[in-house]
């Protein structure tokens, strides 16, 4: 529950953004083209996914603890460089500092709640995880948008982002325990049933396994790109295309958040669902739940029809968030799952950059509505890939899969 907590402050520390920095972008600094505007989405993403790769690595060589109070330190800097930077080049510098901080602590928490639960409770474990830090971006982009709506645009907003990362500072120096000792037991203890799955995998058979080799796992991976490529869409384009309606930045801001804490609640019910009733067809629906949600925001023109709208994709992204990172654990040997893990988040982190860049884009050339439209019909394609090539529930409960 510690873990748990701080993982709330990394979200309220990614939560200070999502709704005041597009209409920094557009407001304070006058961008034109959606795709200068989203550029600091890229960066978040890019910086974030290749932090993710390198974080499983770093926590099974000096330990989990130390990489959770790295990515908080590196996080410092980042409210002065939102509140002060005269120019947008120094807010896109701001996001690639937090994603490194974020595909460190967040990639740490992950990892350490796996550490201490079995398989039959890592589902329920992620959905916690998971839970607690798309609250917290719920509560900060809620509460970020009354503060903007009072005091202006900056500085208030990004004070709160202060105080959450000297708390997440303070609990992971003084009260986070390491965790690594206990998935060294629990590879001790496993037992694969293929004896090409064991745990003496090189990082780049680790790699390959979970990109492209082994079904369940580029399977997972996929849809978690996909899935962070619509987050990408939301996050830079919904509060531009809220704001042409019309609406005010009060509104904005709920619609900003009730995404995000819909997501967040939803986990508590999916991830430890997701234990019983198996992970793959959460994630199909899940996905095709998105699809239809992102479906009506392009269509949408009214605050009550995008708030339904926000309501089932939240609802959706519940359904495949914390089954995706339950899947991956149990799929990988507990020696190598860090690093599995890792190699997953890089490439569902880097759906930021690639739905921001995408979607930026599309918007340019043809609008926004039409942007999140073909965002959706991916989100569809994506979840049929998973119904296709990922496997049942067979290699659930921590078997490690064969490479295949």
């Amino acid at each position: 529950m510690l873990l748990v907590a701080v993982n709330a402050l990394v979200g309220g520390t990614l939560g200070q953004e999502r709704t005041v920095l597009p209409l920094l972008a557009d407001q304070v600094f006058h961008l034109d083209l959606y795709t200068s505007a989203l550029t600091y989405i890229v960066a978040f993403g890019l910086a974030k996914a290749g932090t993710n790769y390198f974080a499983g690595t770093l926590s099974d060589r000096y330990g989990r603890k130390p990489v959770l109070i790295a990515g908080w330190l590196i996080a410092i800097p980042v409210p002065l460089l939102l509140i002060f930077g005269p120019s947008w080049e120094w807010i896109v510098a701001a996001n690639v500092v937090l994603g490194i901080s974020q595909g460190l602590t967040w990639s740490t928490t992950v990892m350490m709640k796996m550490d201490l639960v079995g398989p039959q409770r890592r589902g329920l474990a992620m959905g916690f995880n998971e839970a607690a830090g798309y609250l917290g971006v719920a509560g900060a982009a809620l509460a970020t948008g009354y503060i903007a709506a009072t005091s202006g645009l900056r500085p208030g907003p990004f004070l709160l982002g202060a105080v959450f990362i000297a708390l997440g500072l303070g609990l992971s120096v003084v009260f986070v325990r390491e965790t690594h000792h206990h998935a060294k037991v629990e590879a001790a203890n496993h037992v694969a049933r293929h004896a090409n799955a064991g745990a003496s995998l090189s990082n780049r058979q680790v790699f390959t396994l979970t990109s492209f080799r082994d079904k369940s796992l580029s399977s997972v991976s996929q849809a978690g790109l996909v899935n962070n490529l619509n987050d990408g869409l939301a996050w830079g384009l919904f509060p531009i295309l809220f704001a042409a309606a019309g609406l005010s930045i009060e509104r904005i801001g709920i619609l900003a958040a009730v995404y995000p804490a819909v997501w967040g609640a939803g986990q508590l019910i999916t991830g430890g669902l997701s234990d019983r009733i198996g992970r793959k067809w959460l994630i199909v629906g899940g996905m095709l739940v998105q699809a239809v949600a992102l479906v009506m925001v392009g269509v949408g023109h009214s605050f009550g029809f995008w708030l339904a709208a926000a309501v089932l994709l939240g609802a959706g992204t519940s359904m495949v968030y914390p089954t995706l990172l339950a899947a991956i654990g149990d799929v990988a040997h507990p020696e190598w799952r860090a690093r599995s893990v890792g190699i997953y988040r890089l490439w569902r982190d880097g759906g930021f950059a690639i739905g921001a860049l995408l979607s930026g884009l599309l918007a340019d050339a043809f609008g926004i509505p039409t942007a999140v439209l073909v965002v959706a019909a991916l989100t569809a394609a994506s979840g049929a890939v998973v119904a296709v090539r990922m496997r049942g529930t067979d290699y659930e409960a921590g078997v490690a899969a064969p490479p295949r």
